[in-house]
């Protein structure tokens, strides 16, 4: 019977991870790079509650 090679899937294991880091990496620069949509209609007053 043949010997599981565990390098190799330890390097397999790695690899998917730095390529999910990376696709993580990707979206946060991209939602960072947009201006969000809703905050620039709103005035700079209104989260508060008049008194």
């Amino acid at each position: 019977m043949a010997k599981p090679n565990y390098n190799y899937q330890k390097r397999e294991r790695e690899l998917a991870k730095k390529k999910k880091q990376e696709q993580k990496r990707k979206s946060k620069l991209e939602r960072s790079a947009k201006p969000p949509l809703g905050d620039a209609d709103a005035p700079a007053g209104s989260e508060e509650t008049p008194s």
